[in-house]
């Protein structure tokens, strides 16, 4: 993964978006140690304070727990908090400014429905190949 120093996302929300997708791409498991900021810092070359602040937002967010002394590790429910969490914000705001899109287009619901899911049978026949 490649950070976006110039954008508008600040990087150590990139780098809990980042472990967030590790876990729940089952490249952590629960009570599995994650990186620690050191590593994370060297890994994406970035300041160990930046990295610490974004496994403190994921230990925040229940998804990362510590144990003293040894680190950060995955949470037994942490791919249900990332999906609820990606459902309620990023999923319903992709929607959201996909029908917003739509009635600009003056696309009707059942054209938008029938988009969606052409797209899906065409991502899905991408994974049989």
């Amino acid at each position: 993964m490649i950070l976006n120093s110039d954008g508008g996302k600040p990087i150590y929300i990139q780098i809990a978006e980042w472990l967030e997708a590790e876990i729940l791409n089952g490249n952590f498991q629960p009570d599995e140690k994650v990186y620690s900021q050191y590593q994370l810092a060297e890994m994406f070359t970035i300041n160990p304070a930046t990295a610490a602040k974004g496994l403190t937002k994921l230990s925040d967010e229940k998804i990362l727990y510590s144990k003293r002394g040894l680190g950060k590790f995955v949470a037994k429910e942490a791919k249900s908090i990332i999906t609820d969490k990606r459902k309620n914000q990023t999923l319903k705001g992709l929607l959201r400014e996909t029908v917003l899109e739509a009635e600009r287009l003056d696309v009707s619901e059942e054209e938008l429905i029938t988009m969606m899911r052409a797209m899906n049978s065409e991502l899905n026949k991408g994974d049989e190949s």
